[in-house]
């Protein structure tokens, strides 16, 4: 059975360049922090490491690194999408027996930093003293969520997002909105009707934001659901659902960034030095508002602040 494949944007790069060799020589560390921005990115590269660390000489049958009964994950459960340190020791109990099949053990933990403070605790002494013949991979969008101790004890790797903007054709026509909105920001019209517009055009852009990462969400869960492990709790998978959305959410908000440096770009070549600081307050107001989607405020909610805060900062100037 020919090796899992690296995600087609990551073939090649020196990261992953590191990773093959390591595990050819027989070199990789026990324990490994994969970071980014995209949660599906992270987990495919977690199963490509899997399956070349269990589907090797010894192995009595090779499996699909997700199917594979040496192959033990671990992810956030329950609408709170955490953790816990029951569900932790109970990994930790899965990979401390003997393997089944390899003779090499995998765990894959999504989200680590859904570790409550219990959970992670448990899971320090296991990177302390790490069960024999056995490689762990954590998986996080937030590393400096985790303890630092836990950040201490792992080799780490960083994947960046993909630079393709999402393809859907919804979104696309949102992103086009939008950036049609920041040109008449831009024009710089300060009557009534003209401000009325503007504002009315803020909350149907929060609107559409909302229907299409639904959308989206539903249609990524859909296909999600053919290749989802069989022994998924209910919570495990109300959270894994939600962890899709969270991606999706993501990269929309990065295609919004790079909607606003696209738009200033040929401006700012162009000499039009008075728009620098309307802009510039637009990318720290985007910022904010994708750094308040990490303490759980709802998506809609981080829109319209950002949004409202470019309206301000463009009417200042």
């Amino acid at each position: 059975m020919p090796a899992a494949a690296w995600p087609a944007s990551l073939e090649g790069t020196p990261a992953i360049h590191v990773i093959e060799r390591a595990i050819g020589n027989g070199r990789l560390s026990h324990s490994l922090l994969l970071q980014g921005e995209d949660p599906a990115l992270l987990a495919s590269i977690a199963l490509a490491i899997a399956d070349r660390l269990l589907n090797v000489t010894g192995s009595t049958a090779p499996f699909p690194a997700a199917q594979h009964p040496d192959c033990h994950a671990l992810r956030p459960a329950g609408k709170m999408r955490i953790i816990s340190a029951d569900a932790t020791r109970a990994l930790i109990g899965k990979v401390q027996v003997s393997s089944t099949v390899s003779p090499h053990k995998v765990a894959i933990i999504h989200e680590a930093d859904r570790m409550n403070t219990a959970a992670a605790n448990v899971f320090l002494k296991t990177l302390e003293e790490p069960p024999r013949s056995t490689t762990l991979l954590l998986l996080t969008t937030r590393p400096h969520a985790l303890l630092p101790t836990i950040r201490s004890r792992v080799q780490i790797f960083r994947f960046p997002a993909e630079a393709t903007p999402f393809g859907d054709a919804a979104w696309q026509a949102w992103i086009a909105d939008f950036d049609a909105w920041l040109g008449r920001l831009c024009d710089g019209s300060a009557g009534k009707k003209e401000a009325a517009d503007l504002l009315f055009s803020v909350y149907g852009l929060i609107a559409r934001f909302s229907q299409i990462l639904e959308q989206a969400a539903s249609a990524a869960w859909d296909k999600q659901k053919e290749s989802k492990p069989a022994d998924l709790s209910d919570e495990e998978q109300a959270a894994l659902e939600a962890g899709l959305s969270v991606g999706i959410r993501t990269r929309f908000f990065a295609d919004i960034e790079r909607a606003c440096r696209a738009f200033a770009a040929p401006r700012l070549s162009a000499g039009e030095d008075a728009l620098r600081r309307p802009l510039a307050a637009t990318v720290d107001a985007l910022e904010r508002s994708f750094g308040l989607l990490a303490v759980n405020l709802n998506e809609n909610a981080a829109l319209e602040d950002f949004l409202l805060a470019t309206l301000r900062a463009w009417t200042r100037r």
